[in-house]
């Protein structure tokens, strides 16, 4: 019998297997992926509004990069001898005419810049929409304040990114839109005039605007954006998803799908169809045609000139802003400008401060991982609605004259109106809110105590008739009731247990009379309560 040498039969991996575990060895890739791609994502369609910002921006870098191959970024003067005829042997910009060639003469270039620019508004409308939720929902709460701020920020950059890119072209509309800004600039006490010659490089217009907003718009706040991206996906991983509130949820678990495949799978779906949607309305809805504005001149003004929505509330601030003016030491301050100027920030700081104050209002350190109804948190809802109206009544300043030219009104009466609903709007909203919060709570315990309505009359014994109610299922019985109902901060005592008399400093007074505004008697409905149930379920007084 021969002796055999021992082979080694063992198969060789693949290639690909080979490159994955070289890699794990160094990244540590395996165990990464093997702890997160099985991370449970709830399932509900308002959490569909941040992947709409995330897609959205994703397309926007996509046809950026496209657009920036072919757009010089140039004042250098040229004349257009391009494929658009009435503009031929016209003077105009270099980065006016490149933006004319990527409209007419580079293939697909209309699309890509209509899909970037409508990407950037529907970008920046996701952005607003998804916050508004957060806030409603309380998502903001511990542990998530950062993460708050971190979207806040992203609203703003988006909303300057968007600036900057549509001045770019060099037309006469975002021309109007540039000047209208260096006029808020110079109204700065003392820096105005420094912060226009750094952004000019001389009196406006300069030759250096249009290269420094392009290397503002490309490279400095979508790369300071892409870094909040990150981080505020980071802290959504860490922090776990939150959730609406159902039978089998706690603020230690999370019900739902997993990430891998389940949730990518959905996920890549969307992604393609926010693409397409947005395609489709860039093929269907022209968008900032340069072409029947003309390029920039200073002595020109565009006519129904209006800026992008979301920077509306600015100019509606300055538009219905009265023209004061007053001389301090041989200087003119141009508070018609200025005031707006200030009072801009103070507008959406209003929105990013306020989960700061309901923490400190509420004394409340604990967190939170259920959502909250919005008509189970009156006064928080009531305090966005008021906001919204806030920046809606601006937003109709800013169009002042357009209200008045479509629906034939006086300019000078709806300038009043703004003036006016500034202050009244967002107060009369609030209190309405409130209100109709509270009604739906009122509704939500008839229908724990009673059932929901079926439709169905019934005629007793004795002639009444009555409808007859159906009793609610346990999970909807439990979505009515599992909210929690804070309860109003007390002032302590006068004296203390050894009978010697406290300081009560102001804030705490402050922070207890804010406590009862936001949560005492009359901001909200007491919900149904066990005995309440099984008393009128027994037969008392019951159909």
């Amino acid at each position: 019998m021969s002796t055999a040498t021992t082979t080694d039969n063992r198969r060789k991996a693949p290639a690909g297997e080979r490159v994955a575990d070289w890699a794990d060895g160094r990244l540590g890739i395996y165990s990464l992926a093997k702890v997160n791609m099985r991370k449970i994502f709830p399932d509900h369609w308002s959490f569909m509004l941040g992947e709409v910002c995330l897609y959205s921006f994703i397309i926007i870098i996509l046809t950026g990069v496209y657009l920036t191959l072919f757009f010089h970024p140039s004042m250098n003067e040229v004349v257009y001898h391009g494929s658009y005829v009435p503009m031929q042997g016209m003077r105009m910009s270099e980065a006016f005419k490149s933006t004319m060639d990527i409209s007419f003469d580079v293939r697909g270039g209309l699309l890509i810049r209509q899909i970037h620019h409508w990407a950037a508004l529907i970008f920046v409308a996701a952005m607003l929409v998804h916050m508004m939720r957060v806030f409603f929902t309380g998502a903001f709460r511990k542990p998530r304040e950062v993460n708050w701020l971190f979207g806040f920020l992203l609203l703003v950059l988006g909303m300057f990114t968007g600036f900057t890119g549509y001045s770019l072209p060099d037309d006469l509309l975002s021309g109007t839109g540039v000047r209208f800004m260096e006029g808020a600039i110079l109204s700065i006490p003392i820096v105005g005039t420094y912060v226009s010659m750094f952004l000019f490089g001389g009196e406006f217009p300069g030759s250096d605007f249009v290269p420094r907003f392009f290397s503002i718009h490309v490279l400095l706040l979508p790369g300071i954006m892409l870094g909040l991206l990150v981080a505020h996906l980071i802290l959504v991983f860490y922090h776990k998803h939150t959730q609406f509130p159902g039978p089998g949820r706690t603020n230690n678990n999370v019900v739902g799908m997993p990430l891998l495949p389940v949730y990518m799978a959905k996920a890549g779906g969307f992604f393609f169809l926010v693409f397409g949607v947005i395609a489709a309305i860039a093929g269907l809805a022209s968008i900032n045609p340069i072409w029947a504005m003309g390029p920039y001149r200073p002595d020109q003004v565009s006519t129904g000139a209006q800026p992008d929505w979301y920077m509306g509330f600015s100019e509606g601030l300055i538009r219905v802003m009265p023209g004061w003016e007053i001389n301090l030491w041989g200087h003119t301050l141009v508070l018609g400008v200025f005031i707006p100027l200030m009072i801009f920030p103070l507008v959406l700081a209003a929105i990013a401060v306020y989960p700061f104050i309901e923490s400190w209002v509420t004394g409340d350190k604990r967190e939170h991982h259920l959502l909250d109804r919005p008509r189970n948190a009156p006064t928080r809802t009531a305090f966005g609605v008021a906001w919204l109206t806030w920046y809606l009544v601006l937003l109709v300043g800013g169009g002042n004259d357009l209200w008045a030219t479509h629906f034939h009104l006086s300019i000078n009466a709806i300038t009043w109106f703004v003036r006016i609903g500034f202050f009244v709007a967002p107060v009369v909203a609030f209190i309405a809110t409130r209100r109709i919060c509270m009604g739906l709570q009122r509704r939500d315990k008839e229908k724990v105590l009673h059932g929901r309505e079926s439709g169905i009359i019934k005629r007793l014994p004795h002639g009444e008739f009555v409808e007859v109610h159906e009793p609610l299922s346990q999970e909807q019985m439990h979505t009515l009731t599992a909210h929690e109902q804070p309860v109003p901060l007390e002032l302590e005592p006068e004296v203390d247990e050894n009978g010697v008399a406290r300081k009560l400093g102001a804030g705490q007074k402050l922070r207890v009379k804010l406590s009862k505004g936001f949560y005492g008697e009359g901001t909200h409905i007491p919900k149904a309560t066990a005995d309440e149930y099984r008393e009128i379920t027994s037969g008392h007084g019951h159909h």
